[in-house]
């Protein structure tokens, strides 16, 4: 999944920061729906109050106009901030040297990361609420001649590096029998994928929504569906261990992942207010947000050993596919912030 971008503080080169949204008022306060929401009463932990939290933003999820919107730090006892990113491997990068302190991505950037990055740890799963639909694609352009996964072999195929799409290019290789080595893997950020892949310098692109829904849209066709079993429909939280150790930062890094989990439930039930703030983070037309709205819509919940194990398997075949050089322990890089049992699409929303 994004399954969900600028100048970084220190050497990243992709992450924009927004100003403080939380305990300094919005012009829609009295109005915001979710203004009284609290994980934590803000006046039992008064050592919160000198905490500014930034929050990776994965390529335009809406989580920083949903918080305008819904107003869900309005009464938090710390501030957070936005940091906007094009895809996961420099969220993950960020996670790593503290520059965020949390941030949601596909499945493969936590894979990419621990194989080169130290310094981070994955704390919780976005799950699909419609797993029956893809949030990513292998697509082709309008007359490609390609029509099955297997005609791919000797050509251009436009991959994120690092990213959900990458483990869905590989595994869907693998489907076919296909290795890395029998294509031609063009490692293009996604605004790049784009204009190589309009521009026909590429044969296929693995890529998500909205820019998959957009492709498909003016004339592209679905060679590859981003479904099991060659891919997963969840994303994962990651976290800065440097918050994590700190045993007070970390309970204020749960509330902060509380309120996040609680906006996007109001948002799965105020989809025009979702359709909106996606529109407007990633810049594209309201009708193609609203188009593939439904891929973003998930729950939040702790990780499951079945998480733990997907995410092994796809670190293998990482590993024996050559796209990384370094054996990753998944579990070794999982620890839940959330208590067992937690399921945001259990959340009541009032309004």
């Amino acid at each position: 999944m994004p399954t969900r971008f600028s100048r970084t503080v220190g050497a990243l080169g992709l992450l924009a920061l927004a100003g403080p949204l939380a305990a300094c008022g919005t012009e829609s306060e009295a109005a915001a729906p979710l203004s009284d929401v609290s994980g934590s009463s803000a006046g039992s932990h008064p050592e919160w109050k000198n905490y500014t939290f930034t929050i990776g933003d994965n390529g335009g999820d809406g989580s920083q106009e949903l918080a305008k919107i819904t107003g869900v730090f309005d009464n938090a006892p710390y501030k957070v901030k936005f940091a906007r990113f094009t895809y996961g491997p420099p969220l993950v990068q960020a996670a790593a040297s503290g520059d965020i302190d949390l941030g949601s991505v596909g499945d493969v950037p936590p894979i990419t990361g621990a194989a080169k990055e130290f310094g981070f740890k994955v704390v919780a799963v976005n799950r699909s609420l419609r797993p029956d639909q893809a949030n990513e694609n292998i697509i082709v352009p309008k007359g490609s001649a390609l029509k099955t996964l297997a005609d791919l072999k000797g050509k251009k195929l436009a991959v994120p590096q690092g990213s959900s799409a990458h483990g869905l290019a590989l595994n869907a290789l693998s489907s076919v029998g296909l290795s890395p080595k029998d294509v031609k893997l063009v490692f293009l950020d996604p605004a790049a994928g784009a204009t190589a892949f309009n521009t026909g310098k590429v044969d296929a692109w693995s890529i998500w929504n909205p820019q998959s829904a957009i492709a498909v849209k003016g004339g592209a066709r679905i060679l590859a569906k981003g479904l099991p079993p060659i891919d997963q429909t969840s994303s994962y939280y990651v976290a800065s261990e440097k918050s994590l150790n700190d045993r007070t930062k970390r309970a204020a890094l749960t509330d902060v992942l509380k309120r996040l989990a609680h906006e996007f439930a109001w948002a799965i039930k105020h989809e025009d207010k979702y359709a909106e703030a996606i529109s407007k983070e990633e810049g594209i037309p309201l009708d193609d947000a609203k188009a593939s709205l439904e891929t973003f819509e998930t729950r939040v919940t702790p990780v499951e050993k079945s998480d733990i194990a997907a995410e092994q398997k796809l670190a293998d075949a990482f590993l024996k596919a050559g796209q990384i050089t370094k054996t990753v322990d998944v579990a070794s890089i999982t620890d839940n912030l959330l208590p067992a049992g937690y399921d945001s699409s259990k959340l009541e929303v009032t309004s």
